[in-house]
């Protein structure tokens, strides 16, 4: 069974520093799925960044549906979760994002680690925020 909105169960494991792998609508081919970073919002959306002229960026414009999926690493219990729905492409937030997540996902305090978000916030970056009208898990 599909809910539409994420649950307290949900959002436990998709606050955690895990890769999500986004899915977005391609043209004729099936989705490539890419690892990102990632994160839920307290009204219930998921975001990401990305660089302005990336494919994904022309594959949303194109057609905005997009999913994401989650898992627990190995060594846990099996444990997932899939946001899909449409997303939208947004100029703003982005490097707040950006920032928020490298001092998720990486010690910044580490000097290369540093570096690399400083280049990272050089770059054109853009906001992708999903929308779920489908969220399904496991265990449901």
């Amino acid at each position: 069974m599909s809910a539409t909105s994420l649950t307290p169960e949900d959002l436990q494991l998709l606050t955690r520093p895990l890769h999500g792998f986004l899915s977005v609508a391609g043209p004729a081919q099936p989705p490539q799925p890419r690892p990102v970073w990632f994160e839920a919002t307290a009204d219930g959306t998921v975001q990401l960044f990305t660089e302005r002229d990336s494919l994904k960026v022309r594959r949303l414009e194109r057609d905005s549906r997009a999913s994401l999926v989650v898992a627990a690493p190995v060594g846990e219990d099996e444990r997932w979760v899939s946001v899909a729905g449409r997303a939208t492409v947004e100029a703003d937030g982005a490097r707040d994002l950006a920032s928020r997540l490298a001092a998720r996902y990486w010690d910044l305090r580490d000097q290369a680690r540093a570096d690399a978000l400083a280049a990272m916030l050089r770059v054109d970056l853009l906001r992708v925020v999903i929308r779920p009208e489908a969220v399904r898990r496991y265990p449901s």
